[in-house]
């Protein structure tokens, strides 16, 4: 496969498909009018778990809410095609959908603050800017900005399947930061909506180490963490030639250390990609991890 721009990366067909196919049923099961686009998608998994909550608790104002709410109906919490979060950590959920915590969309929802939708408007602007606009906007249009911290502080973020089109982050004063950890979930929700759209299915009982978990990790985890992490690297390779100040140095070495990891799974994810029968996708995430090892 010949190399590919960021967004010709991302422009596998059938995803859009799937998109709209899936909120397609969740409409038909709420009976609202949802859209056809990545954000309708995303809220469209909002709205099915926040209904299902409300019908357990039994709460009948809340659940008319969720099954007639569309992505109209939040504008006030929009960023263009995005719509930007940052709930209190008491707002935060914790059910059998996730080992992690999550945020749903509601009718008490409030806006992020100004200047959190500054940051994310400049971390979308650096990303676009180096090709991964696409990416963000189909497979992030929902951004849940969590714990603020400082460069030198672990930052987590996640991505549920049960919530495609959603990322979880903390967060520093840094847009290309932001950016990175952006891409890292979009990433990630952009293999699981790949893998549903060709209707892939891997095995749960080969595994390969994981340098960044440092254990074995089944093939999905395991292709996750090699498509995941070698965009963020391809990112940061080029967002460094015009970051300034501490982000320049921060970039680096994330670079260097995904090059590292990158060329100790050289042998494994040649193994890991021959389980995916799309050809489409091997390729991708091959060329991808590829174009970050260093060439000799």
């Amino acid at each position: 496969m010949s190399a590919l721009s960021p967004e010709a990366l991302v422009a596998l067909s059938g995803i859009a498909d799937h998109q709209r196919q899936r909120t397609s049923r969740i409409a038909f099961v709420l009976g609202n009018r949802l859209g056809s686009s990545a954000l309708d998608y995303a809220v469209a998994h909002h709205l099915l778990e926040g209904a299902e909550h409300a019908a357990r608790a039994r709460d009948t104002d809340r659940l008319a809410w969720y099954r007639s709410a569309t992505v109209r109906d939040l504008t006030h919490l929009s960023a263009g095609p995005h719509i930007v979060l940052s709930p209190r950590p008491s707002d935060l959920l914790r059910s059998e959908i996730s080992e992690t915590a999550y945020y749903l969309v509601g009718p008490d929802t409030s806006p992020a603050p100004p200047e959190a939708h500054g940051l994310v408007r400049a971390a979308l602007a650096s990303t676009t800017e180096h090709g991964f606009g696409t990416l963000l906007t189909q497979h992030a249009p929902v951004i849940c900005l969590l714990n603020r911290r400082v460069l030198d502080e672990t930052l987590h973020s996640w991505a549920l399947t049960r919530l495609p089109g959603t990322v979880f982050t903390d967060y520093t004063a840094h847009p290309e930061v932001l950016a990175r950890d952006l891409i890292h979930e979009a990433a990630h929700n952009w293999l699981n909506d790949a893998l549903a759209a060709h209707d892939v299915s891997l095995p749960a009982d080969v595994t390969f180490f994981s340098p960044w978990r440092r254990t074995p990790r089944p093939v999905y985890g395991f292709l996750h963490a090699c498509w995941a992490f070698s965009l963020t690297a391809l990112y940061a390779r080029q967002a460094r030639r015009s970051a300034t100040g501490a982000e320049v140095s921060f970039l680096d070495a994330h670079l260097r250390q995904q090059e590292g990891q990158f060329a100790s799974v050289l042998d494994s994810l040649a193994v890991a990609l021959s389980f995916v029968p799309t050809e489409a996708i091997r390729d991708r995430i091959g060329w991808t991890v590829g174009g970050v090892v260093p060439q000799a």
